[in-house]
């Protein structure tokens, strides 16, 4: 599947928009322009929302059992092209090839999973107070949902959304990346190619600031869920609210990572380090802040030395390459910005802080020892590949470290003990915990934060229950 033009998808057909505008897309190991994506005007958002209209109309009359068929042959046409679309994510959004494909594979897992919940969406009968009265819970999807989704993984930030969307009832409007444009078109002609009807699937990318005004303000809209930066996530949510709109918001982090006294410190540096570099570190749920016990420290520095150190930096289509280049050119600027600020606050550069050579927009993998509490790498969301270390003495003062942030989407622990388990379960102000492994999210559990991380779960039955409404019937036959 060679690299070529992304266009616009309304009621059931590829097109460009109207005004024929269209964007770059760069390849980030490079720097070169390979393609172009087109850019939806007023008229095409029209169309968009009225073919979604009548598209949610079809697919909530479909029965469960046949949209979950559907699903299913989606998952395996996804399965199928999996090679042939990993390439597409590598060269415009610049992962590893290995790490294009398990996202894919993972994708597959997730519509495979929603398309068992389809089957599963009842409602109940509720035990009446007197035999002449039947008192019933129904349950109907929400209607038509605008998705807005970042470039940072372009197929499985869709695809959660999706998945649950379609197996609820409802039709979407995907507004995906335009730096990333062509993997989540081919994950959309793998559903297309599974029969969805016309309408109940939308793509379109352009101006993200008038797409979501448009679409969160516009009647047919009915939900809106987001993924991306808490600013943007507030401004909204904060429309959504003025139109009484059920929104998702899956926002930013700043995941904590709480390696105690007793913890397996290899695990600690293998497990985290992974996770850390995965994706070049732009992953909401990466781990960042590093606490680490005091009597630990040296160990554990040694240990993620070794792994940093193994990492291989390149263009991600290059074999044997285990990191590739930021996204973009804004992500080199910030990963600069927190280097210089770390240093400048008094933490100790141990490896990296710097740009490799001059195309494409690699990083070099950075840890910083000794960070201070006020340095930006400890109090904003780096979002590349950086950490920074900080010690503690005892486990209530690395809890309250870890709480400090108004994040609270993801965190990660290793330690030995049980008791130290679950006081770090309970105390730990995360929607997601990890104790001693690095994340696994598997659709059959809940995906969400809390505090100024967002709200909603994007897996779990929490994730379906987001797009459907509830009605209270009650029935008088006396």
């Amino acid at each position: 599947m060679s690299y070529s033009n992304t266009r616009l998808f309304i009621n059931g057909q590829w097109c460009d928009a109207d005004t024929g505008k269209s964007l770059p897309v760069i390849n980030p190991a490079t720097g070169l322009e390979i393609g172009r994506v087109s850019c939806i005007d007023r008229a095409g958002l029209d169309r968009a929302v009225l073919a979604a209209q009548s598209g949610f109309e079809i697919w909530r009359n479909t029965p469960a059992v046949e949209r979950s068929k559907m699903m299913e042959l989606a998952a395996k046409n996804l399965r199928a092209r999996v090679d042939q679309i990993a390439v597409l994510m590598t060269q415009e959004q610049g992962k590893p090839f290995a790490e294009a494909k398990a996202e894919l594979m993972m994708a597959a897992e997730v519509i495979d999973w929603f398309a068992g919940e389809a089957r599963r969406v009842y409602g109940r009968i509720v035990p009446a107070r007197n035999h002449s009265t039947q008192q019933q819970v129904l349950k109907f999807p929400v209607g038509p949902v605008a998705a807005f989704t970042p470039w940072n993984f372009p197929v499985n930030q869709i695809v959660r959304k999706l998945s649950a969307a379609l197996s609820a009832g409802c039709s979407m409007i995907v507004k995906a990346p335009e730096e990333t444009p062509a993997s989540p078109a081919a994950l959309i002609q793998a559903f297309i190619d599974a029969g969805i009807p016309a309408g109940v699937i939308g793509l379109i990318y352009g101006n993200p600031a008038e797409i979501s005004e448009y679409l969160i303000k516009h009647p047919i809209i009915k939900k809106i869920t987001f993924t991306g930066s808490t600013p943007v996530g507030k401004q909204l949510a904060a429309l959504a609210g003025l139109h009484m709109k059920r929104a998702t918001m899956e926002l930013g982090g700043h995941a904590p990572v709480i390696i105690a006294e007793d913890a397996d410190v290899q695990l600690a540096a293998k497990a985290a380090g992974s996770a850390k570099f995965r994706n070049a570190g732009q992953v909401c749920i990466s781990p960042t802040r590093f606490l680490v016990h005091e009597n630990v420290k040296d160990e554990f520095l040694e240990a993620i030395l070794r792994q940093v150190d193994a990492l291989k930096v390149g263009n991600g289509l290059d074999k044997d390459i285990t990191m590739g280049p930021l996204a973009n050119d804004r992500r080199l600027a910030a990963m600069a910005d927190f280097t210089q600020d770390a240093i400048s606050k008094g933490a100790k550069l141990i490896t990296g802080g710097e740009r490799i050579g001059t195309a494409g927009n690699f990083f070099k993998p950075t840890i910083f020892a000794d960070v201070p509490l006020n340095a930006k790498v400890f109090n904003d969301e780096p979002f590349g590949p950086m950490l920074g270390i900080s010690t503690f003495k005892n486990l209530d003062e690395a809890l309250e470290e870890a709480n400090r942030l108004p994040f609270g989407l993801a965190g990660y622990a290793f330690t030995q003990s049980l008791k130290n388990s679950h006081k770090i379960s309970q105390e730990l102000q995360v929607g997601m915990l990890w104790i001693n492994q690095q994340a696994l999210a598997w659709p059959e559990m809940p995906f969400g934060g809390i505090k100024e991380s967002g709200y909603g779960s994007e897996g779990g039955y929490e994730a379906v229950e987001a797009y459907i409404n509830t009605k209270s019937v009650s029935i008088f036959n006396g």
